[in-house]
């Protein structure tokens, strides 16, 4: 069980192929290595984190929900494609009280311009993007200071 002290960090589909996908794009880090980091960094600031990764649709919705139920602190969510795609992470992401943080590692203004409109985004707090790695550790202290 969560509390307002526990941070979802839910990652969508492809994102577990960190490291060997496009590293030009998204860098050398695994999803592991950046869960790594992250839960040092929450240890620091007094945070837990629950870190979870799916290529499905709907588990990121439900996880959604899970956060909102636990009352978790904050939800930083990087949801790969279906940013660019999914009304139903929208809708999901407006019905919960638990502040949502859309993240990605690369800058998707500065690819093809069908990445450029976020469904995440429009119903997100805020937006961390083109940092690489380093995104998810600027998210997660933009999380802690809400």
């Amino acid at each position: 069980m969560s509390d307002a002290t526990t941070v979802f960090v839910l990652n969508g589909p492809n994102l577990n192929l960190l490291g060997l996908r496009e590293p030009e794009i998204y860098g050398h880090d695994t999803l592991d290595d950046i869960a790594g980091r992250m839960e040092d960094q929450a240890q620091e600031i007094g945070l837990t984190i629950d870190f979870r990764q799916s290529n499905h649709e709907g588990h990121l919705v439900d996880w959604l929900h899970e956060a909102n139920a636990a009352g978790a602190k904050a939800v930083l969510l990087n949801a790969g494609a279906y940013t660019h795609t999914s009304v139903a992470l929208h809708d999901a992401i407006k019905a919960i009280n638990v502040p949502v943080i859309e993240v990605h590692l690369s800058n998707p203004h500065k690819r093809e311009e069908f990445r450029h409109k976020s469904y995440v985004g429009m119903a997100a707090k805020g937006t961390i993007a083109g940092f690489g790695a380093l995104s998810y550790s600027l998210a997660l202290d933009a999380a802690a200071s809400l």
